[in-house]
């Protein structure tokens, strides 16, 4: 029930932030600037309820039924492939989450792969380096391999020189991660987060070493770099959906089918808010109730916020 409990605390979070009015500084105790409750904002409070409240629902069933689909994606299904594949060779594996921090939400989703990636390089028995742009990233990725040797009865075998910091100057970073790729020869490589003009620099350095290759990105302008240079590439919503996909822990899946579901809500809002608006000059179509539903609605949706306090 601990996934129900958090959706609630959720929920609760958004509505004191979509719907509370903290009291104007300026204003003296006992003046009449207290305003709580601001209904100007209740749509918003609506919308962001009813996605949660759909987010919960799914996360909770997804605790019932294990069996939850998810469709195959091909990247995701050669990461143990490509550690084993360096395994056999007798080459370590080179992890790079991205080169932001870790605030930056595609930096958090490449340390939680790189957490599978260790596990599955610490049960072989390889090293994995991953040399690391940003300080705090530094030291979160290094728990998570740590972790991981450890879970995996190889403690030993990890090596806190193996996940370092390297510079936060992006291409005087780029210059140290091809270093770290040309004197230890890689037999895998992922790339799996946030990336710039860089990109291109360490997927064509490392196809040179011969190292199988896998990214994923959610910056645009990377992904057609990472598709030419990469065996696979990871793109857009794949990158974040890839911890659901390889631990299969029910309230990630149920997480992952929420979101979509929540998409596809939209979507279809959008759509049919599309047709009626394309229709509406019709005369036959113009007068009649889901038009006008759609005006009430669009309406109620862009209320201002003229009748709240000044800020």
């Amino acid at each position: 029930m601990h996934v129900v409990t958090r959706a609630v605390l959720l929920v609760a979070f958004v509505c004191c932030a979509c719907s509370l009015e903290a009291v104007e500084p300026g204003i003296a105790s006992g003046a009449a600037g207290l305003a709580w409750v601001r209904p100007e904002r209740l749509q918003l409070l609506l919308i962001a309820v009813s996605l949660l409240a759909l987010m919960a629902w799914f996360a909770f069933t997804a605790r019932r039924h294990t069996d939850s689909f998810i469709r195959r994606i091909p990247g995701l299904e050669e990461f143990d492939h490509a550690v084993g594949r360096a395994a056999e060779q007798g080459r370590p594996v080179l992890f790079i989450p991205g080169i932001l921090e870790m605030s930056d939400i595609q930096t958090v989703a490449g340390v939680n792969l790189l957490g599978h990636v260790a596990n599955r390089s610490a049960a072989l028995g390889i090293p994995l380096l991953a040399p690391m742009a940003r300080p705090f990233a530094m030291s979160v990725a290094q728990e998570t391999v740590r972790r991981a040797y450890v879970e995996q009865g190889r403690g030993e075998l990890f090596q806190p020189e193996h996940v370092r910091y390297l510079t936060s100057d992006q291409f005087g970073y780029a210059a140290g991660a091809v270093g770290v790729m040309t004197r230890s020869l890689p037999g895998a490589c992922f790339y799996l987060g946030s990336f710039s003009a860089e990109s291109m620099l360490l997927a064509e350095t490392g196809n040179a070493v011969g190292a199988v290759q896998i990214a994923g990105t959610a910056d645009v302008a990377q992904i057609p770099f990472f598709v030419v240079a990469c065996d696979y590439t990871l793109i857009g919503e794949e990158l974040f959906a890839a911890s659901a996909y390889l631990t299969r822990r029910p309230e990630e899946v149920g997480a992952l089918k929420g979101m979509d579901a929540c998409k596809l809500v939209i979507a279809l809002l959008i759509v049919c808010g599309a047709i009626l608006a394309t229709l509406r000059p019709w005369p036959a179509v113009g007068g009649t109730w889901p038009v006008r539903t759609l005006d009430g609605a669009v309406e109620w949706l862009l209320t201002s916020e003229k009748g709240g306090p000044e800020r």
